[in-house]
């Protein structure tokens, strides 16, 4: 025992060490000035190597053209008896939040009225606002709560709004910035998780206390609601409003993956029974039940990734009269379900093409099964009601890779006309974006690489029919907290890569959700080399069919995706002719330590635990640079944001300055706004992806070559046409 406690003791003061004598900590001061000139010389270097071409100046000029055009499906939602949109172009960067009225909005040319123009406020307020969104008080919806967040972070400032009387409300609600969650009970109550103070955030910065906030007093005078743990990811509460329904749920999440949930009744809290694992909901007098675990009760068993429901009453009391909605297979999984009144629609997954079914319950209390006529046999469906509380109507999108969006429209019978009718009326096409791209001899297909362990993994291709040799091909991959990669138009992946000739690839890889809770869980912790694995297996598959071949096969991820980057370049530099590695984890041992990082242990596991370090440090690609490796390492972009609150430039900053180190082809550029998105408008975004995509393709294509450790090349690019981002942005940080 004494040896084990002094081989700890070493262990953790090895640890302690580490931290401390970590050469590029300093790079974590994000607005440290020496930091922020560090990001000026290296954002100046990428600027020279990238951005001096005309093909880059006209590639950024399409793609700022694409993003403002006014010819994009204005989306909208019902709020009150209007329809809401928030909408930017390029006389409105920042965006206007507007409305219509359904005949309207049905119409080639809707007329908008503006209720908030977020340029004007922020120039009226000297502000540099990103939108957030609005939560409004049903059923009228007239006082909302509007989130403004300072240049894209996750933190914002909430604000009561009256959309008649196109203001803010003088002495209203307000928060000030942090990341808050809110919802409204009454027009004087609105339920408030936010930073009250010192012991009211979990670990991983989020609200871990839920109060009630009465109109006209002290924040500080709100009555708790619940307390979670500092432990919690987060803790929190909302109030549903469908009529003669409505209760309030409080949540409290464990981990990401595992939470508790309370019903408040008369009686106070009253905890609702289920697995931790298991996400549930209250739809009206039903529960409703997601595994992410099988689950034995009364001696039957049921499937991990299974919907299940059960009347809420006799749940309550213990009684589980338990009804198998959806039971996936070793092809289908449950993507989404919502709800419109009488009806929910369940989003399913069948290799990674989806399915839409529709669930009624009838009389009995027994569901039925029906279909809605029409629906496409191929591509990506979305499908979400118009108003869930009132009506059956519902919004359907229907998307690909080669052809632009469509919106449709769609009303659906009863629940007393269900059963008998065939089916509910086919949807009608109401709006569809233009091309932004020539898809003529385009084809997506879809293929299956075998891992190293045997799993086939799924993926998309993009490419002309025409092609007859291999070419410059960009593979694209996330792999983490069970998001699935679906099938979608980008009018920049067209514009920027398709049209130039070249394949775009999705990868399917596990750690995703394609095929539910097992797909996602089968790359966890330990087993987190699996989600590379099936990346290397769909690289190498594309090689072997002679679509590419590893000189001019490029990848890119963000986020989770960076962290897949980072490991793709550390663990397999062979693989690939060039990397762009977008707002990217890539120092393990720190990465609970850094803003919201410690609520990702349950995917990636604590780096404190040494048992845990033991495998986490062999995905860390921070520290499994070899500066003595004889192995030729493809050239590698990695960006970041300033403002991203969420994963924290540092990863990046360090990341980079270790390669530099190492006299490594790495290239960086970090946009002082945009959060975790990357960029707050459409002017950035046009910029970062040009200098992603000139990157990608000029470097496979060998029209660029990046320089190892080129000082000469981080110089002041003020002289140059392209340094305004760069100019402007060092200004803003300082």
């Amino acid at each position: 025992m004494l040896s084990m406690m002094l081989f700890s003791s070493l262990l953790n003061l090895s640890m302690a060490e580490e931290v401390v004598t970590d050469p590029h900590l300093w790079l974590e001061g994000v607005e440290d000035p020496t930091a922020l000139e560090w990001v000026t010389e290296r954002n100046n270097r990428s600027i020279n190597v990238i951005a001096n071409s005309d093909e880059f100046e006209s590639l950024e000029a399409e793609l700022r053209t694409i993003y403002d055009s006014t010819d994009r499906i204005p989306y909208v939602y019902k709020q009150g008896e209007m329809f809401y949109n928030f909408w930017r172009d390029g006389e409105h960067p920042r965006g206007v939040w507007r409305r219509t009225d359904i005949e309207s909005y049905q119409s080639e040319a809707p007329s908008w009225e503006t209720i908030l123009d977020l340029d004007a406020l922020a120039t009226e307020e000297n502000e540099n606002w990103v939108w957030h969104g609005a939560d409004c008080l049903p059923p009228v919806e007239n006082l909302c709560i509007i989130a403004l967040s300072r240049g894209g972070a996750d933190a914002d400032v909430k604000r009561e709004f009256n959309v008649e009387t196109k203001s803010f409300v003088e002495g209203g609600f307000f928060l000030p910035e942090a990341k808050s969650e809110v919802s409204w009970i009454d027009a004087d109550h609105l339920i408030v998780g936010t930073d009250f103070g010192e012991g009211s955030l979990t670990e991983s910065g989020y609200p871990m206390v839920s109060k009630i906030w009465t109109r006209g007093t002290d924040l500080s005078d709100a009555e708790i609601l619940f307390a979670g743990e500092t432990t919690d990811i987060s803790a929190g509460a909302y109030h549903d409003h469908t009529p003669k329904f409505e209760h309030t749920i409080v949540y409290q999440g464990m981990t990401f993956y595992t939470n508790r949930m309370y019903l408040q009744t008369k009686k106070g809290l009253v905890q609702l029974d289920k697995q931790d694992s298991a996400n549930l909901s209250i739809w009206k007098r039903t529960v409703l039940l997601e595994l992410r675990d099988d689950w034995t009760v009364n001696g039957q068993t049921y499937k991990s990734g299974s919907l299940l429901s059960a009347p809420l009453k006799p749940w309550l009391k213990g009684k589980k009269d338990i009804t198998v909605l959806f039971e996936p297979t070793e092809r289908t999984s449950l993507a989404s379900f919502t709800s419109t009144k009488d009806h929910l629609l369940l989003t399913v997954l069948n290799d990674v093409r989806t399915e839409i079914q529709v669930l009624t319950l009838g009389k009995g209390k027994k569901w039925i099964s029906s279909e809605i006529a029409g629906l496409p046999a191929m591509g990506r469906l979305r499908i979400t009601p118009v108003d869930s509380y009132n009506g059956n109507d519902y919004w359907l999108t229907v998307r690909d890779f080669v052809t632009p969006d469509t919106l449709y429209m769609g009303s659906m019978l009863s629940s007393k006309e269900v059963g008998k009718e065939d089916a509910h009326a086919e949807p009608k096409a109401l709006k569809s974006l233009p091309a932004y791209f020539d898809a003529t001899g385009l084809e997506v297909t879809q293929h299956f690489a075998t891992s190293n362990d045997g799993t086939k993994v799924p993926y998309f291709q993009v490419s002309n029919t025409s092609k007859t040799e291999s070419g410059p091909t960009l593979l694209y991959g996330y792999g983490g907290f069970e998001v699935s990669l679906l099938p979608y138009y980008s009018a920049s992946v067209g514009t920027a890569w398709l049209s130039k000739g070249g394949t775009y690839v999705v990868a399917n890889i596990r750690g995703g959700g394609e095929y539910g809770p097992r797909w996602h869980q089968a790359a966890l912790k330990e087993n987190r080399h699996r989600a590379y694995e099936d990346f290397v297996a769909v690289g190498e598959d594309l090689v072997s069919r002679g679509i590419t071949t590893s000189d001019e096969l490029g990848i890119q991820g963000g986020s989770n995706g960076g962290l897949l980057m980072g490991n793709m370049y550390t663990l397999y530099p062979e693989k690939w002719g060039a990397i762009v590695c977008q707002v990217p984890l890539l120092d393990m041992k720190r990465y609970t330590k850094l803003l919201a990082g410690a609520s990702w242990m349950g995917e990636y596991g604590d780096p404190d635990v040494p048992e845990e370090w033991e495998y986490i440090q062999t995905f860390s690609p921070y520290h499994n640079i070899n500066p003595d490796s004889e192995s030729t390492y493809p050239p590698m972009l990695i960006t970041t944001s300033t403002r991203d609150d969420r994963v924290h430039p540092g990863h990046a900053r360090k990341m980079t300055a270790a390669l530099e180190e190492a006299d490594r082809g790495v290239l960086y550029y970090e946009n002082m706004e945009g959060g975790h998105g990357g960029s707050a408008n459409s002017e950035q975004a046009a910029f970062m992806n040009a200098l992603a995509y000139t990157f990608l393709w000029e470097t496979l294509t060998g029209e660029m070559t990046i320089p190892a450790d080129d000082t000469d090349s981080i110089e002041d690019a003020s002289n140059t046409e392209d340094a305004s981002n760069t100019e402007d942005a060092t200004e803003s940080a300082e």
